[in-house]
């Protein structure tokens, strides 16, 4: 089975997650879509001091939106905002620096951040992360499961009060179409039992993403939740990651700003809140989050079990 899915993935992902499939992808697309000022609204953006989330933050500036990046590394996110400000010419651009592997740390980030900024219109949780071997933070937890899937859902929980009292709120987070080849499994979130394959691993954690946007936007009816795959992209990311496509796919991956195209057009456009919330994109529409006949659906029991598990383990180091 995995081998239909892996090859009806690769075969999909030649044709539609390319640069080509993008530029035949742009002939369709709204081009007034993203002709917004965005003056007075706050975007927080997760890794954004390179690749997908720069470019999404520099497209942003531009329309003089107030950026918060939140970055792991404080040189790249300061040389990332000089670019910006750069740029754009706007200013309004704040970096906070942040380990998303460090769970704890996502609480008290948070919780600071509600205490000193009255509004938040749209969280993007971009930051992600591939490991090519397992490893543990200092609260015991896989790292990579720490970044991609708990410290996701912590601070989107933590800020949804801030989105909620702010006009237009939206979250949008960054998945993968590798996701298309995993099914939801709630049994191993620490990837403490069989090989450890990274990759495989980041796509059962793109995966519980496209679950968690699905869950949150029912429980929360007042925010726009939305996921999406930004294609093949070449970014730093995926070339230390897995550098044997980067180096065979690379004529065809997609520029950041490509990949940032449909993330920019969720945050900012007033034609994709008329869509449902919850629902997952590729190149500015909506698209099925399953392959077809690949047996990746999951019960509504297995996707609550997944939400009550992150509940839970959120709270255990929630700061008192």
């Amino acid at each position: 089975m995995s081998l239909y899915r892996n090859s009806a993935w690769f075969l999909k992902g030649v044709t539609e997650f390319t640069r080509k499939a993008f530029l035949a992808a742009s002939k369709r697309f709204v081009e007034k879509d993203l002709e917004v000022s965005l003056a007075g609204r706050s975007f927080m953006i997760t890794g954004s001091n390179s690749g997908i989330g720069k470019a999404t933050a520099m497209a942003i500036a531009k329309r003089g939106g107030t950026i918060h990046m939140v970055c792991r590394n404080k040189d790249k996110a300061e040389e990332a905002r000089a670019d910006i400000v750069k740029e754009t010419g706007n200013k309004e651009v704040y970096v906070h620096i942040l380990d998303l592997s460090e769970t704890k740390k996502v609480w008290e980030f948070a919780e600071s951040f509600k205490r000193k900024y009255k509004t938040l219109n749209v969280l993007i949780n971009n930051a992600g992360s591939i490991m090519s071997q397992r490893d543990v933070n200092a609260e015991g937890l896989e790292k990579s499961f720490a970044v991609n899937v708990l410290g996701v859902y912590i601070l989107t929980k933590s800020l949804i009060p801030l989105l909620e009292k702010s006009p237009d709120p939206r979250v949008i987070t960054v998945s993968s179409g590798g996701m298309l080849v995993q099914k939801l499994r709630t049994g191993n979130l620490q990837s403490e039992r069989g090989r450890y394959d990274g990759t495989m691993v980041y796509a059962q954690h793109k995966r519980q993403q496209v679950v968690m946007t699905e869950q949150l936007a029912k429980t929360h009816a007042n925010i726009h939740f939305s996921v999406m795959h930004p294609g093949w992209v070449d970014t730093p990311a995926v070339a230390n990651a897995m550098p044997d496509f980067h180096q065979s796919m690379k004529e065809s991956l997609r520029t950041p700003e490509q990949g940032a195209d449909t993330v920019v057009w969720l945050a900012v456009s007033e034609a994709a809140t008329t869509n449902p919330s919850g629902r997952f994109y590729q190149d500015r529409k909506m698209v099925s989050t399953h392959l077809p006949l690949a047996w990746t659906h999951s019960s509504s029991l297995e996707e609550q079990k997944l939400m009550s598990l992150l509940e839970d383990l959120a709270k255990t180091f929630q700061p008192h």
